[in-house]
């Protein structure tokens, strides 16, 4: 599973070659199928889109977003940096 760090976004790469993201309360936001080439990620989203992304050890660059492999040292790093940030300007 790999997250943001505030987990609003979830994205499950399933041993089959398919993805399911949810957001926020939405599960299956988006769904597809993937192919993982060295360190690099193509999507090919069910409603027709495509995405890309690249790993950098438990972290994936994908669609401007960080996503962390859940629980990894670099998930509980972000989550902390996050947490001390405080509040977001409204």
């Amino acid at each position: 599973m790999w997250v943001t760090a505030d987990h609003h976004i979830r994205q499950e790469l399933l041993p089959n070659g398919r993805y399911d993201e949810a957001r926020g309360e939405l599960s299956s936001a988006y769904t597809g199928r993937y192919e993982v080439t060295g360190d690099q990620i193509n999507y090919w989203d069910d409603s027709g889109f495509t995405a890309d992304g690249r790993f950098d050890g438990d972290v994936l660059h994908h669609g401007g977003y960080l996503f962390y492999r859940e629980g990894s040292a670099a998930h509980q790093r972000a989550r902390a940096a996050r947490e001390s940030a405080g509040p977001l300007p409204s």
